[in-house]
């Protein structure tokens, strides 16, 4: 049986990854690009060369807000590190205001991408968020997690770490 802590939306079908098709640590992330909620086009191929903790969460996910305040604290240890935090909101067209005032109310000041047709999901084999991906400088999936980041959890900073060379 496999239990997953976290919030899903509809049905997600479709191979996603770079190569092979594989979204599995130790293999390249999948080369996914989207919008900023600013509406820049951003992609992980831009980030190459940083760790990037890559996070998928959507406003209506209750899981999704109890993790902000860990992302918050591992964002401020290793972001003068190198390390990039990056959210990814999967919530639906038309909600760019709400999401401005829910990473006001969460006091999020990492940037955020919006991806209202929800490839990452598709790309990443999402089925539910929150999910967390730590994608190293080459561009290759060294962590991942779908449910919420619990307080200090030492597989993940234990990646980030080596990810960041510390």
């Amino acid at each position: 049986m496999l239990a997953i802590s976290g919030c899903t939306s509809a049905e997600r079908s479709g191979n996603a990854a770079a190569g092979d098709g594989r979204v599995e640590v130790g293999f390249a992330a999948p080369a996914y690009a989207t919008v900023s909620l600013d509406g820049d086009s951003v992609s992980l191929a831009g980030q190459r060369g940083k760790v990037v903790l890559l996070n998928v969460w959507a406003t209506w996910c209750h899981p999704c807000r109890t993790e902000i305040p860990e992302l918050r604290a591992i964002h401020a240890k290793y972001q003068a590190q190198g390390l990039e935090l990056i959210g990814v909101s999967v919530d639906t067209d038309g909600t760019d205001e709400a999401i401005r005032t829910f990473m006001r109310d969460f006091q999020m000041t990492f940037p955020i991408w919006r991806d209202p047709d929800e490839r990452v999901s598709t790309q990443f084999l999402v089925v539910g968020v929150p999910a967390t991906f730590l994608i190293d400088k080459a561009g290759v999936l060294r962590w991942r997690k779908t449910g919420p980041i619990a307080p200090g959890d030492t597989s993940l900073t234990a990646a980030i770490e080596r990810a960041l060379g510390s």
